[in-house]
């Protein structure tokens, strides 16, 4: 029985309008069209990958295949959905807007709406500070606040003089703000905007911070977490870049530099428990935890913030473990680009 492979990138701005009719920002349309082959990486051959275009997705995903030594995969579009036999959809992620997309278009085993509620709370950046709070032990660093006006946040700032307020649900880096010192009146606007819309906001301390990485996991909804690997990347401007590619050693040789192996490995095997109980009846599917690498406020060495947000989908991490490691002994690097107006994958050497 075949799945149903679907990049959706706009997912996080899906989630946060909740909407069944949702139009995604032409970026986010652009990304899904030029590399919506992608779950090519981890489809099984006889299973399908919806793209908007299937000549364009098989020519993007030939170089690809070329390079990692890939087999060929089945690509199909919206129109052929109703003539396919489809045991499972697998997307980037699920929300309202995507179940509505594939209801249209003839398939019917899709969450409730109901089921997608569930995961849309347990992708509220509460539920990252819930967890933060869990995973407090020597050598970590992080906290995180809900809060419900402006005055909470001024008396945060005040005590913590830079900040760092997120909105409860956004995409990369479009949801989150830097405050030192006051609150001018744009980013006042701003959080005042949010709250109407979403209820809340998160703050946090500002994190002189040296390395972006996350853990990678994949649970099965009936109380286990699985752990799949390291994810290293770049950001610009809290937006993704692009991934290390690398053997779990030599990742884990970089994180060396700067804190214990064994103080990973505590954090990874707190996450499976402690998520695998929340997740348990709830969600299936894999899922990331943004980490980040953090200097002391006396530069007298490192700690480490296990959780700077939960992504409750599949991330760019997942895809980084689904290409083969090269063995040339280089380190190499995925980025998703913009060139010449397209969006590309690009594997190259650092």
């Amino acid at each position: 029985m075949a799945k149903l492979y679907v990049f959706n990138p706009e997912h996080d701005l899906a989630l946060a309008a909740n909407l069944s009719n949702f139009t995604s920002p032409l970026a986010g349309r652009k990304l899904r069209h030029d590399i919506g082959y992608i779950p090519a990486l981890w489809a099984g051959d006889d299973d399908y990958i919806l793209v908007d275009d299937v000549h364009q997705a098989e020519e993007a995903y030939s170089k690809l295949r070329a390079e990692l030594g890939l087999g060929p995969k089945q690509f199909v579009d919206k129109k052929q959905l109703s003539r396919l036999y489809i045991n499972k959809v697998e997307p980037w992620g699920w929300d309202l807007a995507l179940r509505s997309f594939l209801i249209r278009y003839g398939i019917d085993n899709v969450p409730s709406e109901d089921d997608i509620s569930v995961i849309r709370n347990l992708s509220h950046r509460r539920q990252a500070a819930v967890l933060l709070e869990k995973l407090q032990m020597e050598g970590v660093v992080g906290y995180s606040q809900e809060a419900f006006g402006l005055d909470e946040i001024k008396m945060l700032l005040n005590t913590y003089h830079h900040i760092v307020v997120k909105a409860p649900w956004s995409s990369s880096g479009r949801g989150v703000r830097f405050i030192e010192n006051t609150i001018d009146s744009y980013q006042e606007r701003w959080i005042n905007n949010v709250i109407d819309k979403q209820g809340s906001v998160t703050v946090e301390p500002y994190y002189n911070k040296v390395m972006d990485f996350g853990m990678e996991f994949e649970s099965d909804g009936k109380g286990h977490v699985s752990y799949l690997g390291l994810s290293l990347f770049h950001t610009v401007n809290g937006a993704y870049t692009g991934n290390i590619i690398a053997t779990e050693e030599e990742k884990e040789l970089e994180l060396s530099r700067y804190v214990s192996g064994e103080l990973v490995n505590a954090l990874k095997n707190k996450i499976c428990s402690c998520l695998g109980d929340t997740f348990c009846g709830k969600y299936q599917g894999p899922f990331g935890v943004d980490m980040m690498i953090v200097a002391k406020d006396d530069n007298s060495g490192f700690l480490l913030h296990p959780c700077v947000e939960i992504n409750l989908r599949r991330t760019m991490g997942h895809v980084a473990l689904a290409v083969p490691t090269y063995t040339d002994g280089c380190k190499h690097v995925m980025e998703i680009t913009k060139r010449e107006d397209d969006f590309k994958v690009i594997l190259s050497q650092i």
